[in-house]
């Protein structure tokens, strides 16, 4: 706590507001939005690639988070005071930091594989400061950020190799073992006696995540059959065209995200209806929406 009340000490108008805005870059927006760029218009490894960190570190973020139910900096001493534009966002258990867990997972996947020296930096730095921001608004210990650093940097050198190498090859055998570790995160969620004065908010925010993450890996691993054996579309095209293909469908994503919400969940509950929800967005986005993409390779070569 020593740190985070020097952090508090040296708080100002603008750093304080700089601050709240690179901490959204750990949010799982950034993450996703990063993802369907590499994945749609890069290269499609290099978006399995960051997906397989993401994904795996959120597991291993959120079972830790139930596990250790390490309250809040502001909980354990009640007078340290946060950034109350915080507060909203950070009503989870404290241990790991899971904005940091992807922001270093997602721009330490693109440092350790870009060859743009610019890119690398930019990265780095933002790999750097969300975790610093984390603190310095005040809603993580240095404890959390580290233990959360270290993860997203282990699965960054672990998993390069198995996806982006041996023609990956690798990639359905990793794809299955993530599908069935969401498996064992659900079954953990919703089975293990856990004690009477677990947060309740917390539990359900974990529950909601188990289903998410099976709902969206399962599609991943579908995904990846469907594309390989028949689909197998280009991320190619000219650059306006890429902004284009980018920007559709990102809103396409978003319409499924946002608008099937209310129907799936009516007809198949809130638990059951979060996991299909997130199929499908996983579905449109890496089956559907590239079914386009030979029309926007076509654009810039029309003259």
């Amino acid at each position: 706590m020593d740190f985070l009340y020097f952090l508090e000490g040296i708080r100002t108008p603008l750093l304080n507001t700089f601050m709240l805005t690179i901490t959204q870059i750990g949010e799982e927006t950034v993450f996703l939005v990063t993802a369907l760029i590499l994945f749609w218009c890069v290269n499609k490894r290099l978006g399995y690639y960051i997906m397989s960190v993401g994904f795996i570190g959120t597991l291993a973020n959120q079972f830790m988070k139930l596990t250790f139910r390490i309250p809040r900096p502001w909980v354990i001493d009640e007078n340290f005071t946060i950034l109350e534009q915080a507060r909203e966002a950070a009503s989870g258990y404290s241990f790991p930091s899971g904005h940091t867990q992807s922001a270093v997972g997602t721009f330490g996947s693109i440092a350790n594989t870009t060859k743009h020296r610019w890119l690398r930096i930019i990265s780095i730095v933002i790999a750097v400061l969300v975790p610093f921001s984390r603190m310095y608004i005040g809603v993580h210990t240095p404890l959390d950020v580290v233990v959360a650093a270290v993860i997203a940097v282990a699965l960054i050198l672990l998993l390069k190799p198995i996806v982006l190498k041996n023609d990956g090859k690798y990639i359905p055998p990793l794809l299955i073992v993530m599908t069935v570790l969401a498996v064992g995160y659900l079954c953990f969620v919703e089975l293990f006696p856990f004690p009477a004065d677990i947060d309740a908010a917390n539990l359900a925010s974990g529950i909601k995540n188990a289903y998410t993450l099976l709902g969206a890996l399962f599609g991943l691993l579908v995904v990846y059959i469907v594309d390989e054996n028949w689909l197998k579309f280009s991320t190619q095209a000219v650059w306006w065209a890429q902004v284009l293909k980018v920007v559709c469908g990102l809103g396409a994503v978003l319409i499924v995200k946002s608008g099937l919400k209310a129907p799936i969940q009516a007809l198949f509950g809130n638990s059951v209806g979060t996991s299909v929800r997130y199929f499908l967005i996983v579905i449109v986005a890496g089956i559907v929406w590239p079914l386009s993409f030979r029309w926007f390779a076509k654009l810039g070569s029309k003259k």
